[in-house]
């Protein structure tokens, strides 16, 4: 089984709309795609294009968390993920578990009160931001080099309180630092890898993946082959790579997965849509992994952090 915490499939339906409780040719994600490839948790993200900054962003992700509504009530297979319990249930029963986040703080349009207002929506994780600033605080490519502002601190208290996930993906290394030290709770990097294998601005150096890891986080290994590699050609052995390193670093209990599918471009070579993700498994006994090892890494880490903290 496997744990998928972050996809952009939600804005590619709201842009494109197409099905895809039917075989699609469309993205990397439907459900039977998801079934081949044994994902029994998806998380969905409501990404907010930077277009929508300051500019009907809440709109937006209403419109997506609808969309999962939409796709909940056409499709028995699927059943939305509110708490730790519902983990137990999916498997139980046989279902998809779909899990809602918010990648991007600008949705909540500086206002607290829509924090939590999604959250009784259904939203139970926050990408604090895009790459750009937002009110919340700086993303690797924003221009300052501040961290969080207060605002964004009060959020990640918020969260605390709410039992929601706290994401620092995106986040710009400060206001990562501020999120360590105020957050009372594990943290998350939905969909980063490594900075130690590729130097690219998104991924974590090893002292950030040390901190995630010693709040007891998990780290989602991104599929954007430009973030497994300098080359930005990728195959499953540099994804097994990304998993080496944080593995040898701290451990097999701190890494699952955050493909990114339906929000990159270009794919590893072998890993080209959501059924590819047993290959992984393969590659992972080729290196030596124990079983019990592999389902930390597959599935268990991100749902005992999902117990922990929803």
């Amino acid at each position: 089984m496997f744990v998928d915490f972050h996809c952009d499939t939600l804005y590619q339906l709201i842009e494109k709309d197409y099905d895809i409780t039917k075989r699609s040719k469309e993205g990397h994600i439907d459900i039977e795609r998801l079934q081949e490839g044994n994902v029994h948790l998806q998380v969905f993200a409501a990404f907010i294009d930077p277009k929508y900054m300051r500019k009907n962003a809440a709109t937006i992700a209403l419109k997506m968390i609808d969309k999962l509504y939409q796709l909940i009530k056409k499709n028995d297979k699927l059943m939305l993920v509110l708490n730790g319990e519902d983990i137990d249930r999916i498997e139980k029963e046989n279902k998809i578990g779909v899990m809602l986040s918010i990648e991007g703080g600008e949705a909540l349009e500086g206002d607290i009160a829509l924090l939590r207002m999604f959250y009784r929506l259904g939203v139970r994780a926050l990408t604090l931001t895009w790459s750009l600033r937002n009110d919340l605080g700086d993303g690797v490519e924003g221009v300052a080099e501040s961290g969080l502002t207060s605002f964004g601190k009060d959020v990640v208290k918020e969260m605390n309180k709410l039992g929601m996930i706290i994401d620092v993906s995106h986040l710009n290394e400060k206001g990562f630092w501020n999120v360590m030290e105020i957050s009372k709770k594990p943290v998350i990097a939905s969909h980063s890898d490594c900075k130690a294998l590729c130097s690219h601005k998104r991924n974590l150096t090893d002292e950030q993946i040390k901190a995630i890891a010693g709040k007891g986080g998990v780290i989602g290994i991104n599929f954007a082959p430009e973030f497994l590699k300098e080359s930005g050609k990728a195959s499953v052995e540099d994804v097994i790579c990304h998993i080496d390193h944080i593995c040898g670093l701290v451990g097999s209990e701190y890494v699952g997965f955050g493909s990114d599918f339906d929000g990159i471009d270009d794919v590893p070579e072998d890993l080209y849509d959501v059924s590819c993700f047993p290959k992984i498994i393969d590659g992972l006994k080729r290196r030596g992994y124990k079983e019990k090892d592999i389902d930390l890494i597959c599935h268990e880490n991100f749902e005992r952090l999902i117990k922990k903290i929803i």
